[in-house]
């Protein structure tokens, strides 16, 4: 007898529990409503007042059984999830998202393929200083069969004082020695007004990680049809580096790289702290190429190889580090820019590394 009213009052929760469910996905779909509204007027979703009415009405309501503070407690975790899925909602929107479009995005550089599989190199100094310099890290390149040169003609320093670049020269020396060699050109602009010059002379232009929220950079560069290497912010998360993406591709332009390059933590051990598990989830989350720039990340050439081993086991598109002739007399970044000879030792592991890999 006793074992029969356990199993009905059982059978009555499994219906109320049922009841509940169909009553949270009812309210979570008139919540997506709201949160389209809200989109459209521009209304910031979290409404702390709204919050505050919708708890006094249920608790104005409350008879118990369970503590006013239980009560509280479960709808204030309704309305988180509601929250979230508003934000959701708006994910989904975004063109960048994998949600948009669940196959990769593969990036074209005069022939070659960023996002298709096959993991790339991109390699040059840190800022271009002359045109031997240059003509000396692309044959270097030449040699272990790379095309994509990285070099600096606008340098954004943290002090005013450091070396700023050649300018429109430095883009220039970069240009000549790409055409001698081969080579495609990847140099960073700063300002909107930079990039009809940019059009001119790189293949690849980069917005490096202090202007990775210049939005009228972003969009400026949004509406040219050449590829973006977008790098994230010293202290930017993923979901800003991802956003900052999205003013790029909402003036048309698809054709983005998305590059970690540490970020500033508390650690002094290196220059910034390599985010590695940023690869992935940017790659889960949106449909872009993602690569890894060992050399600002970690800023320690002995780290160089042991990082650019861990973002190809993790999937990233690409590895970025800076190269040079000589590099005890670089102008900017010394310390951590590797010599020819050691270009060419982190290469040959490289290659090798990539082999076992696949």
């Amino acid at each position: 007898m006793i074992a029969n009213e356990l199993r009905e009052l059982r059978d009555q929760i499994d219906e109320v529990n049922l009841d509940i469910l169909a009553l949270l996905n009812k309210r979570g779909k008139i919540v997506q409503k709201i949160g389209e509204h809200k989109e459209k007027q521009g209304v910031v979703r979290f409404d702390p007042v709204r919050e505050r009415q919708a708890l006094d009405l249920i608790m104005e309501n409350h008879e118990g059984p369970f503590e006013a503070s239980t009560i509280q407690h479960i709808f204030k975790e309704i309305f988180k999830a509601s929250l979230e899925l508003q934000e959701d909602d708006h994910k989904k929107a975004l063109l960048v998202s994998r949600k948009a479009r669940p196959e990769n995005t593969i990036v074209h550089v005069n022939g070659t393929k960023i996002g298709n599989g096959e993991q790339n190199f991109i390699m040059g100094p840190c800022a271009v200083e002359s045109y031997e310099q240059v003509k000396d890290v692309a044959v270097a390149m030449k040699a272990q069969g790379l095309t994509l040169m990285r070099g600096g003609a606008f340098k954004p320093r943290t002090s005013p004082y450091d070396f700023q670049g050649l300018g429109i020269d430095g883009l220039q020396i970069l240009k000549q020695v790409a055409d001698e060699e081969g080579m495609s050109v990847v140099s960073e602009i700063l300002t909107p007004h930079d990039v009809e010059i940019a059009l001119e002379y790189t293949d690849v232009i980069q917005i490096g990680a202090r202007n990775m929220q210049n939005f009228e950079l972003l969009k400026t560069v949004g509406r040219v049809q050449k590829p973006i290497l977008l790098k994230r912010g010293l202290a930017a998360t993923i979901e800003e580096f991802i956003n900052a993406a999205e003013y790029i591709m909402a003036q048309g332009n698809d054709q983005i790289i998305l590059c970690e390059r540490g970020i500033r933590t508390y650690e002094k051990a290196t220059r910034n702290t390599l985010d590695i598990s940023a690869v992935p989830i940017l790659k889960k989350e949106t449909h872009l190429p993602v690569l890894v720039d060992v050399t600002h990340s970690t800023g320690r050439k002995d780290l160089l190889l042991p990082a650019a081993k861990a973002a190809l086991a993790i999937g990233a598109d690409a590895v970025m580090a800076e190269v040079h002739p000589d590099p005890a007399v670089a102008l900017s970044d010394s310390a951590q820019q590797m010599n020819i000879p050691e270009f060419h030792q982190f290469m040959n592991e490289l290659k090798e590394f990539k082999e076992k890999l696949t």
